[in-house]
């Protein structure tokens, strides 16, 4: 366990809280409304228990994390019991466990992203938002994730703001950025898809809205190593 874990409260190693808070059953309004997006969601697979994960995804952009309802939801569709759909939405970290903002701010601490300053970002925003990694701002626009690796290591250190990428980050970037949100000022991601709210991130995610696709180049940080490989010998 690093000290920022110790500092921040953060204990990886330990299982997230049970899936209890919320709403315990849906009205039948809202159980009709998902219904219909999960019968299109469903029939995308060949065996309809492969639709869970996207299932997940619909029910947490219904109430902004996983809930009974939900988790009972997803078990009617797809006749598996709550014990069962419970199993797989604990293992995956994307699905949350508790209300989150309409931002989820997530610092790597990784190695290298470690190295580069990612624990001194997690510690400035945790002062700063008056918040510890795992708990959401009081005017619940902003919850604040300790996360692992994202692949992203050629852009250290790197903070991720509802899955989408802001690169290459310092104390006063990430104060700024967060600050932004906040306020309701635009923000645009360093590279992919355009900024958006979580729900609506976990709807696209469902697959039940399109959302804009990722135009993105990829960063010359990236390329790097292919450059050099193509180089004449």
């Amino acid at each position: 366990m690093t000290a920022i874990d110790l500092r921040l409260g953060q204990r990886p190693d330990e299982p997230g809280p049970p899936i209890s808070a919320g709403p315990q059953s849906y009205s039948a309004e809202v159980t009709a409304r998902l219904a219909g997006e999960a019968e299109q969601i469903i029939a995308r697979y060949p065996q309809a228990r492969s639709a869970l994960l996207p299932l997940l995804h619909l029910v947490q952009a219904e109430d902004g994390f996983l809930t009974p309802a939900g988790v009972e939801f997803c078990a009617a569709q797809l006749a598996l019991s709550p014990a069962e759909v419970t199993a797989v939405a604990t293992f995956y970290s994307m699905y949350r466990r508790t209300p989150t903002g309409d931002y989820l701010v997530g610092v790597c601490t990784n190695t290298l992203c470690a190295i580069m300053g990612g624990d001194a970002l997690l510690e400035v925003l945790a002062e700063h938002l008056g918040v510890h990694a795992g708990e959401t701002t009081t005017d619940g626009a902003i919850t604040l994730e300790h996360i692992e690796c994202n692949a992203a290591c050629d852009f250290a250190p790197v903070v991720m703001v509802n899955w989408e990428f802001f690169d290459n980050q310092t104390p006063s970037s990430v104060r700024e950025l967060v600050d932004q949100l906040r306020s309701g000022a635009p923000v645009t991601p360093s590279r992919g898809a355009p900024l958006c709210t979580f729900r609506q991130t976990a709807r696209i995610l469902a697959g039940v809205d399109p959302g804009t696709p990722d135009t993105s180049p990829p960063g010359a940080a990236t390329l790097a190593g292919l450059r050099v490989a193509e180089e004449p010998r």
